[in-house]
């Protein structure tokens, strides 16, 4: 007899959820086996978050129901889904910037004796669990001082620290490193065998047949088709995901040839670091940036762009050498900064789009001085448009769209303002497969016009499939300026972690 197939640690049942204008889960049926890494697919706008929502309880379901081991399952709350034994590490981080690591990770479960927080206790809790996720900071540092993608395993460190049954993970790696990917394959591996449920989000298509068991393709807010992960492939997911075939993931124009010198430099020292850095960009060149994380890639944009103090150097555009002491500054000398961190630092979410899109210039969209609605909407009409932004209107609050789309808003601000150096840090975090493609024709629209584009991206196969040339990080220092002609991954890996392999101790002489 073949065996029974294991029995659904979650289950849902004709859910179906609607907001103003979208109905962003229509009739999903879906089961998910105890103890299975159950991957969710789809294209940004699938229903992929607002599923997430609703199983943690942020929202509740319009129609159908839920069922947890079986048993009823309705949360009225982020705190009722934890403690009904599902936890969340969000693609947005959710952590307080102001606490220590070690307070973040262990917030609900803080170590006391005789009443009050046990420090040493709590320290050394969160130094166990820091080991378990490869992140080697201090627990006493505080979170505001990390780095995104230390944040993201901070995160994971304090979902596993709760010992829950159902653990989600959204977009777990989109700014991890290839090493730190592969300790996270090695936990979500140890949560398995214990028996944990894990539902996994990813973009990375790549990554699903590594990791999961089961994948759920969804399309438009409904399910498409649940698969075993052994027995599929990309092409068959992508075009489920996108209703069609889809050609080159990462193409490369090489009719689009670098011209002159856009904006160069020279010595740029970050407060606080002993390196130098210099490099130059060119109109219609596409430069990207590589490196681990902590290597000195964000650090330098945010440096240059004035949003952090820097030490010395100097920065010329056409030739011209301008100071930049501010963002107010960087922009008004033709520089944009797509940050990675689009919530926090790259929109007002309880704004419009319209409004979003036409902040960084509002002089174009005024007259005598007042600011003209009419004129507002209609510019951030053409550019929603022509992003491909899924919003039932221009007058939908940014907090109402969903991680793809949004960053893609932050794009749409930065193509009103006209900045003819563009700095993107991560731009395609968070975007699904079709959306990509749709990122990928924009930047190389936006090179062939001229501009120069850098690109820090974590996703180096999207940096060897895009880009003119990488700069290589490691350890603040660039350790590479490698044209396209020498690319691959192994030289690019052995660039980025080169200043770390020279730091490790030598290896003492044998006796005799």
């Amino acid at each position: 007899m073949t065996p029974a197939a294991p029995s659904p640690a979650l289950e849902l049942q004709g859910i179906t959820k609607r907001f103003p204008g979208v109905v962003a889960l229509d009739r999903v049926d879906l089961a998910i086996r105890q103890g299975e890494v159950h991957v969710l697919v789809g294209q940004n706008g699938a229903g992929k978050s607002t599923l997430v929502k609703l199983l943690c309880g942020v929202h509740a379901p319009d129609e159908g129901r839920m069922l947890l081991d079986g048993a009823p399952y309705a949360p009225r709350s982020t705190l009722a889904a934890i403690r009904a034994g599902l936890r969340v590490v969000y693609q947005e981080l959710n952590l307080l910037p102001y606490l220590s690591v070690a307070e973040n990770i262990l917030f609900e479960r803080l170590p006391r004796r005789l009443g009050v927080v046990d420090f040493r206790a709590l320290e050394r809790q969160a130094e166990a669990l820091l080991a378990e996720v490869g992140l080697e900071v201090s627990p006493r540092a505080r979170v505001e001082t990390l780095g995104v993608a230390q944040m993201q395993l901070v995160e994971i460190a304090r979902a596993i620290s709760s010992r829950s049954r159902v653990l989600i993970l959204d977009e777990p790696t989109a700014t991890l490193t290839p090493r730190e990917i592969g300790r996270l394959f090695e936990i979500v591996a140890r949560l398995k065998a214990r028996g944990v449920t894990v539902i996994y989000i990813s973009h990375r298509l790549q990554e699903l047949f590594e990791v999961g068991d089961r994948i759920t393709v969804l399309r438009n807010g409904r399910t498409v088709e649940t698969l075993p992960a052994r027995e599929t492939g990309i092409p068959r997911i992508v075009k489920l995901m996108v209703g069609k075939e889809m050609g080159d993931e990462h193409p490369f124009h090489a009719e689009i040839r670098p011209g002159a010198e856009l904006l160069r430099v020279e010595g740029l020292r970050r407060r606080g670091s002993p390196h130098e850095v210099s490099f130059a960009l060119h109109r219609g060149e596409l430069l990207g940036v590589a490196g681990l994380v902590g290597s000195g890639r964000t650090e330098t944009l945010r440096a240059l762009f004035g949003a952090d103090p820097r030490a010395g150097g100097r920065i010329l555009r056409d030739g011209r050498e301008v100071e930049i002491g501010s963002p107010r500054d960087a922009v008004r000398h033709g520089l944009s900064f797509l940050t990675e961190d689009r919530k926090a630092q790259g929109l007002i979410l309880d704004m419009t789009c319209a409004v979003n899109v036409t902040l960084t210039d509002l002089a174009r969209v005024a007259r005598a001085g007042l600011l003209q609605e009419e004129a507002e909407r209609a510019a951030a009409g053409e550019l929603v448009e022509e992003l491909a932004i899924k919003t039932p209107s221009v007058d939908q609050l940014a907090r109402n769209l969903s991680g793809g789309n949004q960053q893609k808003l932050v794009i749409a601000k930065w193509l009103f303002r006209r900045a003819e150096v563009l700095l993107f840090d991560e731009p395609t975090r968070g975007i699904d497969v079709g959306a990509r493609a749709e990122i990928y024709a924009l930047l190389w629209r936006l090179a062939a016009e001229g501009k120069g584009i850098v690109i820090v991206s974590s996703d180096l196969p999207e940096l060897l499939g895009i880009c003119h040339r990488i700069l290589v990080f490691s350890n603040g220092r660039i350790t590479g300026d490698v044209p396209r002609s020498e690319f691959g991954q192994e030289r690019i890996l052995a660039l980025a972690y080169q200043e770390y392999i020279h730091r490790a101790p030598p290896v003492p002489a044998a006796a005799g």
